[in-house]
C-alpha cells in the first residue's frame, strides 16, 4: 500500500521536527510548510496530498483563516482538514468543527494516528 500524504502547516520548528517523524513511523509522507501562503501555493500545484493538518496560531493568517481559504476553492474542498492548538476552548473548537475541520490537541501523538487516518 502506499504512504498517505499529509501536508503539515506549522510555523513552529519544534512541531515542524517532531510531527513529520512520528507519522513517518506510521508509513506516511509528510509535506511541511512554514505558513498557510507557502502551503496554498504548493496545493495549488500538488495533487497527491490526503489530508492537511495545520497549526491553529500562525503568522499572516490562523490556522482557521486557511481552512477558509481551502473550503472556498473547488479544487482542494474535498481535502479533510485537522487544526492543531495547544489550548482547549471550546468556543473556538465548535468553530472548527462548524467550519469542518477536524481537531486534535497539540502536541501530535501516537494515539492520534489512527484518528487522522481515519479522515483520509
Amino acid at each position: 500500500m502506499a504512504a498517505r500524504h499529509i501536508l503539515l502547516v506549522d510555523d513552529s520548528c519544534v512541531d515542524r521536527l517532531v510531527a513529520p517523524r512520528l507519522l513517518h513511523t506510521c508509513n506516511i509522507r509528510v509535506t511541511i510548510m512554514e505558513g498557510p501562503k507557502q502551503a496554498l501555493k504548493f496545493l495549488d500545484m500538488e495533487h497527491d496530498v490526503q489530508l492537511i493538518l495545520m497549526d491553529y496560531y500562525m503568522p499572516e493568517m490562523t490556522g482557521y483563516d486557511l481552512l477558509v481559504e481551502v473550503q472556498k476553492s473547488p479544487k482542494l474542498n474535498h481535502l479533510p482538514v485537522v487544526i492543531t492548538c495547544s489550548e482547549d476552548i471550546p468556543e473556538r473548537i465548535k468553530k472548527f468543527l462548524d467550519g469542518g475541520a477536524h481537531y486534535i490537541i497539540k502536541p501530535i501523538k501516537v494515539a492520534n494516528v489512527p484518528q487522522l487516518l481515519s479522515y483520509i
